[in-house]
């Protein structure tokens, strides 16, 4: 694979776990997902973890998934090489991984002291690909070692940080954020 090659299927077969955090965003509100219990004198996750929200961000990575697949042989045929067709499994692994992935880092920010929206450089970027890149290997073997090289998850580490911080500085300038981070 060309490093343009490496680089499409990288963000390709990541669309679904990027999506559903954005997601969440805007559709959570409703009940938190811990109920508003504490841990010591902390909240166990806090106001910005809902049902609502969660269950939005895995349905949209799932919806997207599916509308890649769709596309896939159209746009692997403009571009010249193949890009991967979602199974279901690996669809649920991918966003619901990145649905976890962010809930558990909401735990370690309460349980270090942060408030919600404050910053945790490196978790804050990184948390759903370290939660949905095992869950998908476990859950859609295969499938995941076919598109999953060493290549493609080195872009993976390296372009996620500079994506999830550009997505978030327009959300930030357009108001759905109240933070650039």
């Amino acid at each position: 694979m060309t490093l343009l090659e490496t680089v499409a299927v990288a963000f390709w077969v990541m669309l679904p776990a990027y999506v559903p955090n954005n997601a969440a965003v805007l559709a959570g509100g409703g009940r938190p997902i811990d109920g508003g219990r504490t841990w010591g004198d902390k909240r166990v996750l806090g106001d910005g973890k809902s049902w609502r929200g969660t269950a939005a961000g895995v349905l949209a990575g799932l919806a997207l998934a599916g509308a890649l697949t769709v596309a896939e042989p159209s746009v692997s045929g403009a571009v010249g090489f193949d890009l991967p067709e979602f199974t279901p499994l690996a669809a649920l692994g991918l966003a619901g991984g990145a649905m976890l992935g962010d809930i558990l880092a909401s735990f370690a920010k309460r349980r270090t002291g942060r408030q919600r929206g404050a910053m945790f450089p490196g978790v804050d970027q990184l948390d759903f690909v370290v939660v949905s890149l095992p869950l998908t290997a476990l859950v859609a073997t295969e499938w995941f070692f076919e598109w999953f090289t060493w290549e493609v998850i080195l872009v993976i580490v390296v372009l996620t940080p500079l994506l999830h911080v550009a997505t978030n500085m327009i959300a930030y300038k357009l108001g759905l954020k109240n933070e650039p981070w």
